[in-house]
């Protein structure tokens, strides 16, 4: 099968602590880091995560190994305070 190119959207918020980070268009792709790099450099790891564990489930399904599963994703609302959105591109 060949690679395509997945364009998502980085969303880095400042706390004294440090950064949280997640990708809008990939639920469960979240994490935080002290500094901005750690944070982005997390995400990238996070992203990868998620993508896999998802190719697997789909998978399984496909091939009859897991029962039907239903999700449901909920939308944060009101995301406010200092940030910003960056967008993210990965090959998978």
């Amino acid at each position: 099968m060949g690679h395509m190119n997945l364009n998502f959207t980085a969303v880095f918020r400042r706390f004294p602590e440090g950064y949280a980070a997640f990708v809008e268009e990939l639920p469960g792709a979240n994490t935080q880091g002290t500094t901005l790099e750690e944070a982005r450099a997390n995400l990238q790891e996070a992203v990868t995560m998620v993508l896999e564990a998802n190719r697997q489930l789909a998978k399984e399904e496909i091939c009859g190994a897991a029962p039907s599963r239903n999700y449901r994703v909920h939308r944060a609302k009101n995301l406010q305070g200092p940030g910003s959105s960056t967008p993210l591109n990965w090959h998978v």
